[in-house]
């Protein structure tokens, strides 16, 4: 019996925090790794287009067409990674400055940015779902017919799910910002073990 009530109150908020932590970040690296495969697709790509325009006279169709697709897309499947990460362009000299002093203020401050962050890439997925659906509804098309075409939904649907694993990683940085300042520790570390907390 005592054996399954510790089973059982194993499962906290935080246990569940950290689970779906690990998922976020399993999710984040895949679509990294995706995007880098369009990354060195791209690559062949274009080394193919410029060897057949030199070598032959005849280029790929519709590389400048791939080209301008793949890159929306590639930014938005390593957006989510490159947020986890803490590569994200961001002015951080003010929070830097007051956490020196201020170490909880700044948190709340980087918590506060993350929610910001979570509304305006949720912007995104509500302004991209409707596009992605007029797409795939309406059989859109790049390129010129008789030449090449190639569908855009799957860019959009590429915007729509980098968007919402971005949104879910902003959401995850504002909690821990916001559990560090409360308790003095991240969520996945125990309080007692922290040594920066104050």
């Amino acid at each position: 019996m005592t054996g399954h009530s510790k089973e059982r109150g194993s499962y906290t908020p935080l246990s569940l925090f950290r689970f779906l932590s690990s998922c976020l970040e399993s999710v984040s690296g895949i679509l990294n790794g995706v995007g880098t495969l369009f990354i060195i697709c791209l690559m062949v790509l274009i080394n193919s287009d410029i060897a057949g325009r030199a070598l032959f006279g005849a280029p790929v169709r519709g590389v400048p067409e791939m080209v301008s697709l793949s890159i929306v897309g590639i930014v938005f499947l390593q957006l989510a990674h490159t947020l986890r990460a803490g590569r994200l362009t961001r002015s951080d000299a003010f929070t830097r400055f007051l956490s020196r002093s201020f170490p909880r203020m700044a948190l709340i401050l980087d918590g506060i940015f993350n929610l910001a962050g979570l509304f305006f890439v949720g912007l995104l997925v509500k302004a991209g779902w409707p596009l992605f659906v007029k797409s795939w509804n309406g059989d859109v098309f790049i390129g010129s017919i008789g030449d090449f075409t190639a569908p855009v939904w799957p860019v959009k649907l590429i915007i729509v799910i980098g968007a919402a694993a971005t949104g879910l990683q902003f959401l995850e940085a504002a909690i821990r910002c916001f559990y560090k300042a409360a308790v003095g520790s991240p969520p996945d570390k125990p309080a007692d073990s922290y040594s920066e907390a104050g």
